[in-house]
């Protein structure tokens, strides 16, 4: 008995001194990576963003030289769209958590994974880059959409559309970032993108309709209006833009703490 004893313990003794401790968090992000991208949303969801992109930045184009408005930068019709195309990426997020609880598979990502937090971050990160290229990209395909419409109501400013670009991938990616600590906070599709829907689009929205100024300083710190400021960059925020780009990493930040709160407390 001692010598099976001794056996299993110097097994057990030479597999933790082997190094090998699994693939970490490159392998947790590998992980998320492969299964994100082997379903048909985050492919459906780009492809909306990117018909949406073109239509409204058309017409953005169009409207802004029909009614004679005065000259801007041509990067102002993509990020106007972000309005809407950003719901696009707040889905694809979303889906990355809400698609394993509701299949229950999040118990194998768990379980392949076993430090919690780790998971999180993963679908975090991997969000937040797919967040950055797609709003970059869909910045650059507004820009040279609403460039022919607008027919000389626009100015072309290789420094400021490089900004509105990298400004636009910013801001997509702490969408995401926010989008996937809400989603596992609350652990359904329909939670999260009400949550995500009234405090980005909707709040805003009544704050601006209910007017004064207590209303309107509120409004100013919220995602959808800060971004706004920040990828503008025109100079009429009421803070600058390094200020409304924080502002924004504490929305994510906050999303995230609490999605991990939840995350340790509750089993999945």
């Amino acid at each position: 008995m001692s010598a099976v004893t001794t056996d299993v313990r110097g097994g057990r003794r030479d597999r933790t001194d082997s190094g090998h401790t699994g693939g970490g968090f490159v392998g947790a992000f590998a992980s998320e990576w492969t299964k994100l991208w082997s379903i048909r949303t985050p492919y459906i969801c780009l492809a909306a963003g990117l018909v949406v992109t073109v239509i409204f930045c058309y017409y953005y184009g169009a409207i802004a030289r029909i009614n004679d408005k005065p000259i801007q930068p041509v990067g102002n019709a993509s990020v106007s769209s972000i309005i809407l195309t950003q719901f696009a990426l707040v889905v694809l997020a979303m889906t990355m958590v809400t698609s394993e609880y509701s299949t229950s598979s999040v118990r194998t990502s768990l379980l392949w994974v076993p430090v919690r937090h780790r998971v999180q971050l993963a679908k975090a990160l991997l969000s937040g880059l797919v967040g950055f290229v797609t709003g970059a990209a869909f910045a650059v395909l507004g820009v040279a959409t609403a460039w022919a419409p607008f027919r000389g109501h626009a100015s072309f400013d290789l420094s400021k559309v490089i900004y509105q670009v990298l400004a636009m991938g910013v801001y997509s990616a702490l969408i995401c970032v926010m989008t996937v600590g809400v989603a596992f906070a609350l652990r359904t599709a329909a939670g999260a993108v009400a949550v995500i829907f009234f405090v980005v689009s909707a709040l805003p929205s009544m704050l601006v309709g209910l007017g004064g100024p207590v209303l309107m300083a509120i409004n100013d710190y919220m995602p959808q209006t800060v971004g706004g400021y920040f990828m503008l960059g025109n100079g009429k925020a009421p803070f600058p833009d390094a200020v409304s780009l924080l502002i924004l990493v504490v929305w994510a930040v906050a999303a995230h703490i609490a999605g991990v709160y939840v995350l340790r407390r509750r089993d999945a």
